[in-house]
């Protein structure tokens, strides 16, 4: 099999994986982001995994309480520490996000 190349192998991969996901999942959007929301909470997942799922969050229409709904539902299976370093790099990816939004504003 060849494949063609790329500058960006890694997130050309990541790519193609959630393409092909989001194609043989039949959630509704919403609960597509806030399961995978879930999954990051349990994995320990970085700011930079919650701020690549920011954008299609709010496009879902999940608003902070949907966020702090996912982190009450798994803290027991997933522990505090868990979901406090969720919380921590939630909040850390919104920062990004904003500041990113912020520098991309035309001045007036």
């Amino acid at each position: 099999m060849t494949t063609a190349s790329s500058d960006t192998p890694v997130l050309d991969t990541l790519a193609a994986m959630t393409i092909d996901s989001l194609e043989r999942c039949h959630l509704d959007q919403k609960t597509l982001i806030l399961t995978r929301m879930a999954a990051l909470a349990a994995m320990d997942a970085p700011p930079i995994s919650y701020l690549a799922h920011s954008g299609p969050a709010m496009d879902a229409g999940v608003s902070g309480a949907d966020l702090q709904d996912v982190l009450v539902a798994v803290a027991p299976i997933i522990g505090t520490a868990r979901v406090m370093a969720a919380a921590g790099h939630i909040a850390q990816a919104l920062g990004i996000a904003i500041a990113v939004a912020e520098t991309e504003m035309p001045t007036t």
